[in-house]
Order: C-alpha cells, then structure tokens, then sequence
C-alpha cells in the first residue's frame, strides 16, 4: 500500500443515506444527470469547457432516413470515436474511410490533438490500420478469443497536407 493512501483501514465515514439501483435500462435523464455533473467537474478542474458531439450521418438518399454513420464526441483536446457502422451494402467503396476523413477532420478543427477507439477483433481492427491508427492494447472478452482492441491516432497533421491543428484551413 502506497505511504500516501490515507484511506486504507480507515471506515468509510457517514453520510446520506442513498440507495443503489443497478439496472440495464436507465433513461436519458439518469445518464444526463451524470455525464453533466462529471462535464461541470471536469471545467472546474481545467477551466475547459469544449465537450461536443461530433457524427458524421449516412442518410437513404430518397427517405432521408439514417441507415449509417458515425458518432463520438471531443473533449480536452481528444476525439473519441464511439460507434461507426456502415449497411453491408455500401461497405467496400471507400464510405467508411471517408466517414472517418470527416470526423478526423473536423476533430482537428475543433483543435483535437489526437484521437482514440475501441473495437473489437472481429470487426475492424483492419481497416482502422490502413486509416492510419495504431493499436494500444487489448483487452479479452468473450467469446474466447475475442477481444477489445484500443486503438489511436494523431491528429496533428493530416498526411501529405501539412494542415495541422490550430492552423487556417477551410473546412466545407
């Protein structure tokens, strides 16, 4: 045990009483109430105030329906990539590549030093690679032999561009 925990063998001390709910179905006011305490926590520790969703929507071209995209958000100077799926039928022809491009280059507009994700062995490791990111780690799961696999990249510069955050760009 580190000499500066100050905690170890000491009971928790009394406060108010609370009740614990584990459940798989919060509502959106539940999750809101958290993510927004923790986003008010995090300004007043750094004084940064830049946390935003960030997607980039595939839409039906006749519907206009979303069938496709990508979300994550920004924050501190990170681009986290949460969710990218793409329909079988339009995977291949260089969509998802592309979707990432946007994101990517948006998240260095916003002044996004870097980027981070998760996913999972048997999705898209591969094509993430050829995107230009880099494997950190991963983590087993299951089934046996699957596992989370974070990845990251710099975001800089774009390759062969020279736009690098902070700089003018147009963006579109």
């Amino acid at each position: 045990m580190p000499a500066s925990d100050t905690t170890a063998g000491v009971p928790p001390r009394p406060g108010p009483r609370t009740d614990l709910v584990v459940t798989d179905a919060p509502t959106p006011a539940d999750i809101a109430v958290i993510s927004g305490a923790l986003a008010r926590f995090n300004v007043e520790k750094t004084g940064v105030d830049d946390r935003r969703p960030l997607a980039v929507l595939v839409r039906h071209p006749g519907t206009k329906q979303v069938i496709g995209g990508l979300t994550g958000r920004t924050s501190l100077g990170l681009f986290f990539l949460d969710l990218l799926f793409l329909p079988p039928e339009l995977r291949g022809g260089g969509l998802g590549a592309e979707l990432l491009r946007q994101a990517e280059d948006e998240a260095r507009a916003r002044g996004c030093r870097a980027a981070v994700l998760y996913t999972i062995s048997f999705q898209a490791p591969g094509f993430y690679r050829k995107q230009g990111w880099e494997r950190m780690g991963e983590v087993p799961c299951d089934p046996p032999g699957t596992s989370r696999v974070f990845m990251t990249k710099e975001l800089t510069a774009r390759s062969g561009d020279g736009v690098r955050s902070g700089d003018a760009a147009n963006v579109a």
